[in-house]
């Protein structure tokens, strides 16, 4: 069963949610990959995976709207190595997860209509973030 990786970088410029669905489906094009299981892995802390709504940009502003009520800054947190951002970005992205696991169906991933790959910035600064490919499949 042949396998394939790849590392994609994506810059952010702060607290956003940036979509990578078309460069994830460009690579896997290539591979060759018809059935399969494509697996993505966010190499961050205070950065996460999620996939959700990329037709409606009211759903990415609620979204972030939601990580700033569930994990605020300045909320006392101990944890403010790098900042009052530190430790929410390090919560939101407990909550969001590191990975994703798509399956793979006549070599394109298989998403919903309305479905995008997003990396969750979760820290006020701008950021490259690596994020780890891996598709395994005939």
């Amino acid at each position: 069963m042949p396998h394939h990786t790849q590392s994609f970088t994506i810059s952010t410029h702060g607290k956003s949610l940036v979509e990578f669905t078309e460069e994830v489906a460009r690579w896997l094009a290539g591979t060759g990959i018809e059935t399969g299981l494509v697996t993505l892995f966010c190499r961050h802390t205070s950065a996460s995976l999620l996939i959700n709504e990329n037709a409606a940009p009211a759903v990415r502003r609620d979204i972030l709207r939601w990580f700033e009520m569930v994990a605020p800054e300045g909320a006392g947190f101990e944890h403010d190595d790098e900042g009052p951002d530190d430790m929410p970005a390090h919560i939101r992205s407990a909550l969001t997860g590191a990975s994703l696991a798509i399956p793979v169906v006549n070599g394109r991933m298989a998403l919903g209509t309305w479905q995008g790959i997003y990396l969750a910035e979760h820290r006020s600064h701008p950021h490259r973030r690596q994020v780890v490919a891996h598709v395994s499949g005939d």
